[in-house]
């Protein structure tokens, strides 16, 4: 784009030690909490079986590896990914990356499963006005942080500590020794009968589970703004979004700053690249990775064969019951509270970063039109912009949990298969030959590519063309 300025240089950085690095990681795997994770995995798992669960395990890798590469343009040049792509695509790439975002994240299928599980705890009927409350709170939360950044990263941090290790104890109590053994033969695609897919699993409902394992959809691209904020390599001249009352103002910067490829900071990249992909590895990755298997190893020991699991989220009712009968009441109304909460969690971050996305990009399609330096009045008109449309979908009767996910979960994983191509192109084209992806990354990368859009064709063939 003819208005972006090039690159400045300086130097990078020395690289923080690890412990300092922690922190992104945590709001992408809250992103999948409650998505991918809590409901689309352990969803298939209690209606088909763990034989399926090789995709979690496959979807969350092929996200590691887009991660890092996103990641990876970020820690070099100190700006977004997004603005790295409308240097190569002009405004059609803000334009795409607004309404790829808008449009598919609108859909308040995460607060709804919230509402469902809070009402189910309390021994209330649903209601839509539950998922409003809690929209309006998420927005009030966001509005009063004095760093938005750090706002989403303390609660995911609280809400993943907590959560995780209480659905780890009750998976070790409920899980036999033929669980253990059919979750084993599911990584590998060895499912009752069937291998990989059984018969008559929703396409649909599966690829949308592929793209939630992990962060999904637009949303991993975030991991770019926070490699920003959290100053990540280059990332330390760009400033941060402060709240528009209460935040210290910073000097936030679109354009970003490179480095010469000298040996001296080739050394610190290396050392760089590889703390953050350990960080990276073992936030996202593993503890991504171990929630979804554990979450629909619950979900499997308890409920699978169960009738009326087919529609909704009838499941983790379901789950919940089953705890309180074989354990103790309060545990079962526990498990349905901490459900709740890792949904409000989820969907909390995915506001925050929703809103950051489109904000960015924003000020991306014109420069001159809209400044950075405006960027936090942006980022909280989309974030109010997109509770006001979860609202009248609510109003409007759109109410049933997983319908709402599942649809917003296809939308995403077609645009996974639009940028996964487009990072890769952008990072052997615009990085150093030093700096661009080995053949082990372009691989995996590659592989997701084709894999996001095999999938989304065919559901898109299957849904309107059969």
């Amino acid at each position: 784009m003819q208005n972006l300025s090039p690159l400045a240089k300086n130097d990078l950085p020395e690289p923080l030690p690890l412990k300092k690095l922690i922190g992104p990681s945590f709001i992408l795997l809250g992103l999948g909490l409650g998505s991918g994770e809590l409901i689309l995995w352990p969803y298939l798992s209690s209606n088909y079986g763990m034989g399926i669960i090789w995709g979690a395990l496959l979807g969350i890798t092929f996200q590691f590896f887009l991660n890092m590469e996103i990641a990876r343009y970020t820690l070099v040049t100190g700006e977004s990914i997004f603005v790295g792509l409308a240097r190569k695509l002009g405004t059609l790439a803000p334009v795409w990356f607004i309404l790829s975002t808008l449009i598919p994240w609108m859909w308040p299928g995460i607060i709804a499963s919230c509402a469902t599980l809070v009402a189910e705890a309390l021994g209330i009927e649903y209601s839509k006005y539950i998922g409003i409350i809690f929209l309006l709170l998420i927005g009030a939360i966001l509005s009063l942080g004095s760093v938005v950044y750090k706002t989403q990263e303390k609660l995911q941090k609280a809400i993943i500590l907590i959560g995780v290790p209480f659905v780890f104890i009750l998976a070790f109590y409920f899980a036999k020794s033929n669980h253990w053994g059919d979750m084993i033969a599911g990584l590998i695609g060895k499912g009752n009968g069937f291998w990989f897919l059984p018969i008559g699993v929703p396409i649909a409902t599966f690829l949308g589970a592929f793209a939630y394992a992990g962060a999904g959809g637009n949303l991993n691209l975030a991991q770019s703004l926070y490699v920003k904020e959290k100053g990540y390599g280059m990332g330390k001249y760009s400033g941060r979004i402060t709240n528009i009352l209460l935040g210290k103002k910073e000097d936030i910067k679109l354009e970003g700053t490179t480095f010469e490829p000298n040996q001296e900071n080739l050394n610190r990249f290396k050392i760089w690249w590889k703390r953050i992909n350990l960080e990276h590895m073992i936030v996202f990755w593993a503890t991504g990775a171990v929630t979804m298997i554990i979450l629909s190893l619950l979900a499997y020991s308890t409920v699978f064969g169960r009738e009326g699991l087919s529609t909704g989220i009838s499941f983790v009712v379901q789950e919940g019951i089953v705890i309180s009968q074989k354990t103790f009441p309060f545990l079962g109304t526990l498990f349905l509270g901490l459900a709740a909460l890792m949904l409000f969690g989820t969907q909390f971050s995915v506001l925050g970063s929703t809103s950051r996305i489109m904000a960015e990009n924003l000020c991306v399609l014109s420069k001159d039109k809209f400044k950075i330096q405006n960027l936090p009045k942006f980022f909280y008109s989309f974030l109010w912009l997109q509770i006001i449309a979860g609202i009248i979908i609510f109003m409007l009767g759109f109410m049933e949990p997983l319908g709402l996910v599942v649809t917003g979960a296809v939308l995403n994983a077609i645009t996974m298969f639009i940028y996964s191509g487009l990072i890769l192109w952008l990072n052997l084209t615009s990085l150093d030959k030093q700096l661009r992806p080995n053949f082990i990354r372009i691989f995996a990368v590659g592989f997701a590519f084709l894999f996001y859009g095999s999938f989304g064709i065919y559901t898109i063939y299957s849904r309107f063309f059969t």
